[in-house]
């Protein structure tokens, strides 16, 4: 979800910022954004506004093929998440969680003991160099950073130190915490990264979500309400869905009940009832009026409820240039056909014998990065 022209945003000089969780209120209400979120591994839990609490998660977007790297909001955050969360260390650089973040030793260097101080994670620097690949960019300053982070025996851990060293502790900037060793996960990111680097995009991106969407936000066609997810408005042309778990039927208006019709849900068989109301002429600024009528002997729900026509969203939609476009199809010949990288019943090693298959080189370029980083 974005946040947009929030205290945070306006002082990092950006219009919004992807946040890391919100409350369930914000589909009904946009202001509780501004609502108090806990951080239960923190002493004292400030309970900073959703608003103000920012992650690198959003970057999955782009490794997914759900959003493209110059999207306007990623672009944003971006600037929000290195201003909050990227650390320079001796290694390179890494980030933490979340701003706020408790999980990782005491500022003495004591152990996590439920409540502690966020730490750099290498697995995130691996993130981000998908990311720059997702841009077109060499990620190898991110693999060589995360080599650089490893123990003396070759082990990523799920931390770094990013503090004054404490000798008596064996903490050391960019080095190893007293956190997990060897992390798998980072390890696995690693070798994805190193694999991505050849293939010219993420290693585990759908190919079916990259041609549906080739990272562009599509206009909602079909919006969904339903009772433990009320949104409190729909874009101007899209179709609203009343959805609940029971059969019953909606009786509906427009703009105070006017032109009001009952109709009844349909079973979907998708373990849920559901009723498409004709909305997609109504514009901007008109709203529509429903309640429910259960059609068991329970009757009526007992309250009305509106959902307001919004304006048609298109910030964020991404500009084609010539040079994204030129990558998108690069990354298409690339692709052989079968090949969905990442994809269920694919596993890393098929998928890179199929690119291997169109790249001959691949394998030898492979082993030549790993030597060097390793030499590094």
């Amino acid at each position: 979800m974005v946040a947009r022209d929030t205290e945070l945003a306006r002082q990092v000089g950006v219009r919004g910022h992807y946040v890391r969780t919100a409350p369930e209120q914000v589909l009904r209400n946009a202001a509780a954004l501004n609502d108090p979120m806990p951080i239960r591994n923190r002493i004292g839990d400030p309970k900073p506004p959703a608003a103000q609490q920012v992650s690198t998660d959003f970057l999955q977007l782009v490794r997914l093929g759900l959003r493209r790297a110059d999207d306007p909001f990623v672009r944003d955050s971006i600037e929000v998440a290195d201003r909050l969360l990227k650390v320079a260390t001796p290694s390179g650089p890494a980030w933490r969680r979340y701003n706020g973040d408790g999980y990782g030793e005491h500022e003495d260097g004591r152990p996590y003991d439920g409540t502690g101080c966020g730490r750099p994670w290498p697995l995130l620097t691996g993130e981000r160099g998908h990311f720059e690949v997702a841009a077109g960019r060499d990620p190898l300053p991110y693999l060589e950073a995360m080599a650089a982070m490893a123990s003396a025996g070759g082990m990523l851990p799920e931390q770094v130190w990013d503090q004054a060293p404490i000798p008596s502790r064996r903490l050391h900037p960019g080095r190893p915490t007293g956190s997990a060793m060897p992390l798998a996960w980072a390890h696995a990111e690693f070798v994805k990264l190193l694999i991505s680097r050849h293939l010219g995009y993420p290693v585990d991106r759908s190919e079916a979500a990259w041609r549906r969407y080739q990272g562009r936000r599509p206009r909602s066609q079909r919006t969904f309400w339903w009772l433990h997810a009320a949104i409190s408005d729909f874009p101007a042309g899209a179709i609203l869905t009343i959805a609940t778990a029971r059969p019953a039927s909606v009786h509906w208006g427009i703009d105070g009940w006017q032109q009001s019709a009952d109709w009844a849900m349909e079973d979907t068989g998708l373990g849920f009832f559901a009723a498409s109301l004709p909305t997609q002429l109504l514009r901007a600024g008109q709203r529509v009026d429903f309640t429910i009528r259960w059609l068991d002997e329970s009757g009526w729900i007992g309250r009305d409820f509106q959902v307001a026509v919004s304006m048609v969203d298109n910030v964020g939609n991404e500009r084609k240039t010539e040079a994204l476009e030129s990558a998108a199809g690069a990354t298409t010949a690339q692709l052989p056909t079968g090949c969905v990288a990442g994809g269920v019943g694919q596993s890393t090693q098929a998928c890179c014998e199929r690119a291997d298959e169109t790249t001959k080189s691949s394998k030898e370029r492979l082993d030549s990065d790993v030597a060097a980083i390793g030499e590094r």
